[in-house]
This record gives structure tokens, C-alpha cells and sequence, in this order.
């Protein structure tokens, strides 16, 4: 937003009505809250020993998350120094990991993590997330989520595929390794003024996330989606596939803001993002591109500040115009079909309204001839 990947969705019970389902939807949070609390004491100065909080597992994979997004190589010796430092209230030369903010942010995590082992957080998010699955969906999953207070400016909450080797996370592709939540509840605090609003919020930052597993955990289980990915491993696959994915949530999230309104001052923001994921997407489908620049292309998609995340801003005004237009089930229906279908829905309605954001033509080429 404002934060990179914070989604503040809404509770879909109350605004987002598919009527009953007939879905075997069987999805389980293990919630661990152990770097968070640890991390925690270590700021009041109570307990805890930096050695010990780097090396729990939610502190890896926000080591590693944070390395990915700064771009840096970052290890756990510099993470033990970054506590060792917050704890005696020292001062940090790069301080990538925000602790000298979550220090300050302390007393109100501490609220916040008690909040969630006392009310039903698990159960809230699930039953809020399971309505966006189409009738007759099976997901059965169970998912580890790791909270923890410290992690990259510009990312609240995220999903990542992980193997375990020899205590460290390796982030691997779809349908590898075990889908994994990661809650930086030191972000998650400013979500209201009171602890209140914040688990409020939190639910929703966290039903975003297991939206996201549970869809991944669809998808491995789905045999239209094994031959989708069997046959579509181009680079704009691939940027498709993350403007369908990250676009729904975040349609989601203006539904819950302003019951999916468009602001009149997003105008011009909406149309850069569009005229940068249409040059992306070209440059993308060049044979000359080579795969560094693609990795960045795809990387900055949906990791970079709100109107930089190009692919999930396109992918929401995709999202919107398809569910304002032809309804919530053509929405939901993308979800079993795919990001082709997603698209082509949409190219269908840009036929119809000139004044819709426009696709690039190499790209209207490539979503007619795709199937």
C-alpha cells in the first residue's frame, strides 16, 4: 500500500454473499507465535537471547523474505547483531530488519498477540476465506503461520512455498514444499488506534494470506490447474498468473474500503500501472529478454510500494470490471479456470467500453490465440 502487500480484506460473509456451497473446504492454521514473543521480551528488556530468537524458524523465513526484497545477502549472524543491538537500545548502521521500529512498537504487539491467543482468530479467517472457492472445491490443507515482529518495510504479511534444510527456509516454485504464512505483526499494529481494530485488521491482512495458500493448495490438487501449469511456463504466463492471483484480493480490499469504488484521483495511477504492466508484459514475450531482467520484471509486480505493484493493481481493476460487470460468479469462475480466462473476460468488456484501461496488442495476440 502505502505498504507493499498490505491487504486489508474484508470480512466476505457480510459483503460478498455466493449463497450456500457445496465445497469440501477443510483448511488449518498452526499458528506460532514464538519469534514474536521472544522478540518482544527481548525489546522490553525483560529476556531473551538474540542467538536464540534468529534461529527460530519465523525469524528465518522473515530473514529470508527480507534478503529477497532488499536485494542484499543477508544472514543470521547479521540478524543475532541487529537484536543485539535493539536490546541494549543501540544504535543499528542498517537497520533492513526495522527493529529500532518494532522496539518502539512493543507494548502494542504484545497486545496484539495476546488478543489473538484469546479470541477465535483461526476459525474467522477460514470461514471468511472459504466463500471465495466455487462450488464443489476441494482444499484440504493444513498451514503453518508464523508471526513475528520484525521483517521488511515493505511487506506486512506473505506466502511462500518453503523446504526445510538443516534449520533454513529455501523459497521453491508451485507446487513444491509446504505452503507457510508470515505475519510481521510490528506492521500489523498500525491497522487502528486500538487493539480492537487492529485484530480486526489483522484477520483481514491474514484471511488475504490464507486466501492465497488455500488457492495454492487448490491448485495442486486441481487437475485443470497441474495441465494449466504444464503448459504455461512463459514469463507472461507467469506475470498473468500474479495479476489473477494478487488482482482478486485486492478488489477485495477496495470492496471492503469503499464498496469498489475508484477514487477520482486513482485515475491517472490506474492507467500507469496499466501502461507498465503492457510494457512489461511486451518485454516479457521478447526472445531476447534474458532471465535476470525477467526475474526482475516479475519480482517488482507485486513486491514494491502500492501504485509500483503494476501486475496486482491491473489485476484488481481486471478483477472489478469483471465482477461489476458480469457478476460475481464470472469472478469466482476465474478462480477454477485460470489467468486466461481472467483476461479474456476482461478483454470481452474492453470490446464493449472503449474507456476501460487498455491491453497492449501483442498481448490481446497472445490472450486470443491462448487456451
Amino acid at each position: 500500500m502505502r505498504r507493499a502487500i498490505t491487504i486489508i480484506l474484508c470480512f466476505l460473509s457480510a459483503v460478498l454473499p455466493l449463497g450456500a456451497q457445496e465445497s469440501s473446504f477443510n483448511v488449518v492454521l498452526l499458528l506460532n507465535s514464538a519469534s514474536a514473543e521472544q522478540s518482544v521480551a527481548l525489546y522490553e528488556g525483560l529476556a531473551g537471547r538474540p542467538a536464540e530468537v534468529a534461529r527460530l524458524p519465523g525469524s528465518q523465513l522473515a530473514l529470508a523474505t527480507t534478503a529477497f526484497l532488499a536485494q542484499q545477502d543477508l544472514n543470521t549472524p547479521q540478524l543475532e547483531r541487529g537484536l543485539e543491538a535493539v536490546k541494549f537500545n543501540q544504535g543499528i548502521d542498517n537497520d533492513v530488519f526495522r527493529l529500532r521500529e518494532a522496539r518502539q512498537n512493543a507494548p502494542a504487539i504484545k497486545e496484539l498477540l495476546d488478543a489473538i491467543q484469546r479470541r477465535n482468530f483461526s476459525q474467522k479467517v477460514v470461514s471468511t476465506v472459504e466463500q471465495l472457492f466455487p462450488p464443489g472445491a476441494r482444499v484440504s490443507t493444513t498451514l503453518p503461520l508464523y508471526f513475528v515482529a520484525f521483517g521488511h518495510n515493505n511487506i506486512d504479511a506473505y506466502v511462500r512455498r518453503v523446504v526445510w534444510r538443516e534449520r533454513s527456509p529455501v523459497f521453491v516454485g508451485e507446487g513444491q514444499g509446504e505452503l507457510t504464512i508470515v505475519v510481521n505483526l510490528s506492521k500489523a499494529v498500525s491497522y487502528g488506534r486500538s487493539v480492537d481494530e487492529r485484530f480486526l485488521g489483522l484477520m483481514s491482512v491474514v484471511a488475504h494470506e490464507v486466501f492465497h495458500a488455500a488457492f495454492g493448495a487448490y491448485k495442486d490438487g486441481s487437475p485443470g490447474w497441474r495441465q494449466y501449469y504444464a503448459t504455461h511456463r512463459s514469463y507472461i504466463d507467469q506475470l498473468l498468473d500474479i495479476a489473477h492471483n494478487e488482482g482478486i484480493a485486492y478488489y477485495l480490499t477496495l470492496i471492503q474500503q469503499s464498496q469498489g469504488r475508484l477514487r477520482d484521483d486513482w485515475v491517472q495511477n490506474v492507467q500507469s500501472a496499466f501502461q507498465a504492466f503492457n510494457n512489461n508484459a511486451v518485454e516479457l514475450m521478447s526472445r531476447r529478454i534474458t532471465p535476470q531482467r525477467a526475474y526482475d520484471i516479475l519480482r517488482l509486480s507485486n513486491t514494491s510500494a502500492y501504485w509500483e505493484s503494476y501486475g496486482a493493481i491491473t489485476g484488481m481493476i481486471v478483477a472489478r470490471q469483471i465482477d461489476q460487470t458480469l457478476g460475481r460468479e464470472a469472478l469466482v469462475e476465474t478462480v477454477e479456470r485460470g489467468p486466461i480466462d481472467f483476461f479474456q473476460k476482461y478483454v470481452s468488456l474492453m470490446n464493449r467500453d472503449t474507456d476501460l484501461p487498455s491491453l497492449a496488442q501483442p498481448l490481446l495476440r497472445y490472450l486470443s490465440a491462448a487456451r
